[in-house]
């Protein structure tokens, strides 16, 4: 019913929408292209931004841009795991058997992406949830980095997690971090622009529920970002 009476043939504010879906503005092609840097040089970058400010859909469009013979991705978001159990996911995704052990665990992480012929990198979202002993050993992983390691680390989490790096314990972590980004909320212009993109890819008309006299719902914004971007 809500389709028929708004002439739409999907819809515009599913989750996971195609990648297609996700609207790119000047905002998005900035952290993009800091992105397509951090390709090149550094080995972590930051990504932090409240919860519907496109977070997400950010990683999508960067992961789907990626040159896939070159890197080996690695997408983990149970951040909440402790810091063993985090350790064993990250072996589990590499294609091992977790061994016993945090070093043995630490090992064979580094031994594995040291077999790869690409380019491991690991993307931890809610990273903002990842416990203090888990940022110890991500920070052991990177300092590993060689000529014979390839490694990169993108965190993307809450404003949380920028203050819980900025802790004198995480110091050498931070250290690590060669690029950071901050998401804010969109303005209402573009806000009502993000709508029009929506509605227009789901198979309508561009301000066709303006043009009924609906108004968005509320629920559609978290101070002034759409969810579902």
């Amino acid at each position: 019913m809500f389709l028929d009476h708004f002439s739409l043939l999907l819809h515009p504010f599913a989750e996971n929408p195609p990648v297609d879906w996700l609207l790119r503005d000047e905002n998005t092609d900035r952290v993009l292209a800091g992105l397509k840097f951090f390709q090149q040089q550094g080995a972590m970058a930051l990504i932090i931004g409240q919860t519907g400010l496109g977070k997400s859909s950010l990683l999508r469009l960067f992961l789907h841009d990626l040159p896939h013979n070159r890197y080996h991705t690695l997408y983990l978001h149970l951040s909440a795991l402790n810091a063993n159990a985090f350790l064993r996911l990250m072996v589990t995704k590499l294609g091992e058997k977790p061994q016993m052990g945090k070093d043995r665990m630490l090992l064979q992480i580094l031994e594995r992406i040291q077999q790869n012929d690409k380019c491991t990198l690991f993307v931890i979202d809610e990273a903002h949830l990842l416990e203090p002993k888990t940022l110890v050993d991500l920070r052991v992983l990177i300092s590993s980095i060689d000529e014979t390691l390839s490694l990169k680390i993108i965190l993307c989490g809450q404003e949380k997690l920028s203050q819980t790096l900025k802790r004198s314990s995480h110091a050498d972590l931070l250290h690590r971090i060669s690029l950071q980004f901050s998401l804010h909320p969109m303005t209402k212009d573009k806000t009502a622009a993000y709508i029009d993109y929506r509605i227009v890819k789901a198979g309508g008309q561009k301000k066709n529920l303006r043009a009924r006299g609906q108004k968005p719902h509320p629920r559609l914004y978290r101070r002034g970002a759409p969810t579902g971007q």
